[in-house]
C-alpha cells in the first residue's frame, strides 16, 4: 500500500495545476477563478522509484454554510489525520494571508512531515519575495512554478525520503474491497454474505465511516472482505467526516486485490462511479461491477439488461472485459454468484502464462497481423514473455519498439484476453528492444 500525500492550501494557489503535473494527466480542472475544484481528485505518482497516492484537496469554497475559518480547520485536520505527508501550498504573488496563517497554525502542531511550497516563483525577484513565508514558522520552504514544473524535482527528492515504506501484508488471504457511492448497498451486501448484521445499515448516505475487514470462509472460499465508506462528490457534502472516509476508501482500493464496485441501479453508472472504476483500474486491481437494487427497476423487458450493460461498457471503454452482474442484496439475488465471479477475477489476476505457450500462440498471430509500418519502418516482434509482477504484464521484444503505436498494443492485449482469459483484470503490454 503506497503512502498518501495531501496537497492543502487556500483557493487559487495552484494546487490543481501541481496535482496535474505530478500525475501526468489533466484530470483536475484549472481556472483562474478560485473555488473551481469541487470534487476530491486522486492520482498515482512516483519519483525515483517511490510510488505514492496524491490527493488534491481542492480550494475551500466561499459561501459555504459553515464559517469559513472553521471549514479550513476541518479540511486541513482531516488531511493531517490520514495523510503520511502534507504539501502546504502558498502563493508568492499574494504573500502571506490570514488564511495561510490559520492553516500554518494547525500544521505547526502536528507530528507529520510538512512541506511548505511557495508557488508561482518563476523569476529571481519572486524568489526574493518568498522569504516572507519564513514568518509562518514552518522552517524551510521550497519554491516552485506549477505551470512549468520549475523546482518540483528538489521538492520531490525530499518528499520521497520521508514517505513510509510499503506495508507488508498481514496474511496471505486475498482482499476484496467493496467500493462505490454512498447508499449503494455495500454494507448490506456484506451482511447478507456473512449471514449476520455486523455493519450498521441505514437509508442515510455515509453511515459507514471507516474501512473494515471481515474474514469470509464459506463454500470453499476464504478471503478478507473490506467494507468501505462511500465516495461521493464534495458538492453534495456537508459533513466534516466525508474527506476522512474518502481517504480510507482510497487506501482500501490500493490495499486490495479485487474491487467489487457496487452501484445503485436506480441511479445508473454516473460520473462518480466511473471515477471509482478508473481509480481501481489505474491501481491495476481486479474489478467486478455489481448493479444492485435490480428488483427496484420497473418495466423490465427482454433486452433491459443488455442495454444497461452496453451503457456501462461505453463508459468504461476501452477496458470493457469486466464482469457485470445484476443483483439484489435485499432478495439475495445472485449475491453468491458475485463472490464466485470475484474469486475467478482474483485467479485471473494471479495467472501466469508459460513462456513457450505464450509464444506458440502469440507469434503466429503477430506474423499474420504484424504492426503497421510507421515512417517507413517495419517492426519485427521476435519473442514475448510475462513479467514477474503481481498482475498481468507482458513484454514483447522487437527491433523498433518506439514505432509500435497504442492501437497495436490494444490489439495484442485483446488477443491475450481472448486466449488466456484475463476477464476483470487490467493487462499491460510493453514493447522492448530485442
Amino acid at each position: 500500500m503506497s503512502a498518501i500525500v495531501a496537497i492543502v492550501g487556500r483557493p487559487n494557489v495552484g494546487k490543481s495545476t501541481f496535482f496535474n503535473r505530478l500525475i501526468q494527466r489533466r484530470e483536475a480542472i484549472v481556472d483562474a477563478v478560485s473555488g473551481v475544484t469541487r470534487d476530491r481528485h486522486y492520482g498515482k505518482s512516483d519519483w525515483n522509484g517511490v510510488e505514492f497516492s496524491l490527493i488534491d484537496t481542492g480550494g475551500y469554497v466561499l459561501g459555504s454554510d459553515d464559517v469559513f475559518e472553521k471549514e479550513i480547520d476541518k479540511q486541513v485536520e482531516l488531511a493531517i489525520d490520514e495523510a503520511d505527508a502534507i504539501i502546504f501550498m502558498v502563493d508568492v504573488e499574494a504573500g502571506v494571508t490570514g488564511m495561510d496563517e490559520d492553516v500554518a497554525n494547525l500544521l505547526r502542531r502536528v507530528n507529520k512531515p510538512v512541506f511548505l511550497v511557495v508557488n508561482k516563483v518563476d523569476n529571481g525577484k519572486r524568489a526574493e519575495d518568498a522569504v516572507e513565508f519564513y514568518s509562518l514558522g514552518l522552517g524551510e520552504y521550497y519554491t516552485i512554478a506549477s505551470i512549468n514544473g520549475s523546482g518540483t524535482g528538489d521538492l520531490l527528492d525530499e518528499l520521497v525520503k520521508v514517505l513510509p515504506e510499503k506495508e507488508k501484508e498481514k496474511d496471505d488471504l486475498p482482499r476484496f474491497a467493496v467500493v462505490g457511492r454512498p447508499n449503494a448497498g455495500k454494507s448490506s451486501f456484506i451482511n447478507a454474505l456473512i449471514g449476520e448484521e455486523r455493519y450498521i445499515v441505514t437509508d442515510i448516505a455515509g453511515t459507514t465511516r471507516d474501512s473494515i475487514d471481515t474474514k469470509y470462509n464459506r463454500f470453499g472460499f476464504e478471503f478478507n472482505l473490506v467494507d468501505t465508506a462511500g465516495i461521493r462528490r464534495k458538492a453534495k457534502v456537508r459533513e466534516d467526516l466525508e474527506f476522512y472516509s474518502v481517504m480510507r476508501s482510497v487506501r482500501a482500493i490500493e490495499h486490495s486485490d479485487v474491487c467489487i464496485l457496487m452501484l445503485d441501479a436506480t441511479r445508473g453508472f454516473d460520473g462518480q462511479v466511473e471515477n471509482i472504476f478508473w481509480l481501481a483500474q489505474r491501481n491495476n486491481k481486479g474489478i467486478v461491477i455489481l448493479v444492485n437494487k435490480w428488483d427496484l427497476i420497473e418495466d423490465k423487458e427482454t433486452n433491459t439488461i443488455k442495454h444497461y450493460t452496453q451503457k456501462i461498457k461505453e463508459a468504461i471503454s476501452p477496458f470493457t472485459d469486466v464482469p457485470i452482474l445484476f443483483i439484489s442484496v435485499l432478495t439475495k439475488q445472485r449475491i453468491f454468484k458475485a463472490i464466485e465471479t470475484a474469486v475467478q477475477v482474483y485467479e485471473n489476476r494471479q495467472k501466469k502464462v508459460v513462456t513457450r505457450k505464450l509464444n506458440d500462440i502469440m507469434l503466429p498471430i503477430i506474423e499474420n497481423y504484424p504492426p503497421p509500418a510507421y515512417k517507413d519502418k517495419y517492426v519485427k516482434i521476435k519473442f514475448c514473455t510475462q513479467l514477474p509482477t503481481p498482475y498481468p504484464q507482458f513484454a514483447f521484444f522487437c527491433n523498433l519498439p518506439q514505432y509500435v503505436r497504442d492501437p497495436y498494443k490494444r490489439f495484442l492485449e485483446n488477443k491475450l484476453r481472448e486466449h488466456f482469459d484475463f476477464t476483470g483484470v487490467p493487462v499491460s503490454v510493453f514493447m522492448r528492444k530485442k
